[in-house]
C-alpha cells in the first residue's frame, strides 16, 4: 500500500510509518512557509522566485502523498531541505519576522 492509504492506515508501531508522517509534515511546512512569504523578498535574497519554490515544493508534497517513500520521496526530501536551510534563513533576515529587532544584536546578544 503506498500513497495515502500509507499515511492513513494507523500503524503505530511500524517505525516506517512514523518516518513518512514526519516527511510529510516537514514538506508541507516547507509548502505553507514558502507561500506566506513575500514575492519581493525571493528576489531580494537573491534566490529563486516563489513561484518556483511553490511549484517544487507543492510537486514533491503532491508525490508523497500519492506514492509514499520511495526515490521520489528522497529527492522532495531535499528540495525541502534546501529551502528550510538557504532560502527561508536569507527571506526571515529580510523581512524581518519574527518581531525581533535585529539592529540592536552584539556579538554575545541583545544589549
Amino acid at each position: 500500500m503506498g500513497g495515502v492509504g500509507q499515511v492513513l492506515v494507523l500503524d503505530y508501531l511500524n517505525p516506517f510509518w512514523w518516518l513518512a508522517v514526519a516527511i510529510l509534515g516537514f514538506k508541507l511546512f516547507a509548502l505553507v512557509d514558502a507561500a506566506t512569504r513575500r514575492e519581493d523578498a525571493y528576489r531580494a535574497a537573491d534566490k529563486k522566485t516563489k513561484g518556483f519554490w511553490l511549484a517544487l515544493l507543492g510537486i514533491a508534497f503532491g508525490l508523497d502523498l500519492l506514492f509514499g517513500l520511495g526515490f521520489l520521496t528522497l529527492a522532495g526530501l531535499v528540495a525541502a531541505i534546501v529551502y528550510m536551510v538557504d532560502v527561508r534563513p536569507a527571506i526571515r533576515a529580510l523581512t524581518n519576522r519574527g518581531g525581533r529587532n535585529d539592529r540592536n544584536i552584539g556579538p554575545y546578544g541583545p544589549w
